[in-house]
């Protein structure tokens, strides 16, 4: 059995940066599994942080995880720099742990995994970035 950084931490909102996007997810340490949440907007990687304090608020979560974005080779991408400022924003407005996590191919694998549940109709961003931020979080507590 897998268990994560911290007894403590039951629940963690885990997103899927991106520039105009940020998918989100709430994992649980009781299944080690995620669910999908509503994809927040974002302009130039900054959300709208009162909508975020709103999801924060509802889950109540013990930490937040967010996907590192790399290259295959293990080395940096230019978003890298982006996720850190908005790891360093998080950790100052939240005051939660916040942990990264190497989140390389997981989009390829949510438009796969939404594709086998109902062909291109379900690929839509939003849709997408949520599923991502979930294999993030489901790869994550396997590897801690």
């Amino acid at each position: 059995m897998h268990t994560l950084p911290s007894d403590s931490i039951r629940t963690v909102i885990a997103f899927d940066f991106g520039m105009k996007s940020i998918g989100l997810a709430v994992g649980q340490a009781i299944t080690n599994t995620a669910s999908p949440l509503q994809a927040i907007k974002a302009q130039d990687g900054i959300p709208n942080w009162e909508n975020l304090a709103k999801i924060i608020s509802q889950w109540e979560p013990d930490g937040l995880l967010v996907g590192l974005p790399l290259n295959m080779d293990g080395t940096e991408q230019p978003i890298t720099a982006s996720v850190k400022r908005f790891v360093g924003r998080l950790k100052h407005k939240y005051n939660l742990p916040v942990f990264l996590h190497d989140e390389r191919l997981s989009t390829v694998d949510a438009k796969a995994k939404l594709f086998e549940l109902g062909g291109y109709k379900k690929l839509s961003k939003e849709k997408v970035d949520s599923v991502s931020a979930c294999l993030i979080y489901e790869s994550w507590v396997f590897t801690v």
